[in-house]
């Protein structure tokens, strides 16, 4: 089931011309409008995400050195 348009129907709104225009000084008949904010949307924190992805490359890293300390004092 398919919800009706929020425009009116052409056809049968009156003060139309054929084209679909209005007569000078009619007020064009109303259709729904979903422009606009009712408030400011905050912006979300930017650095965030490149924080954490120079972190996981950080404690990657330390990992990978650590591994590579343990196999080093190993094989001495």
């Amino acid at each position: 089931m398919t919800a009706t348009p929020p425009d009116p129907d052409p056809l049968r709104t009156p003060g139309l011309e054929p084209g679909g225009g209005v007569r000078p000084g009619d007020t064009p008949p109303e259709s729904g409008q979903t422009s606009g904010l009712s408030h400011h949307e905050p912006k979300p924190p930017g650095n965030t995400t490149t924080r954490v992805v120079i972190g996981l490359i950080l404690l990657f890293a330390l990992l990978v050195a650590a591994m590579l300390l343990t196999k080093a004092f190993l094989l001495v």
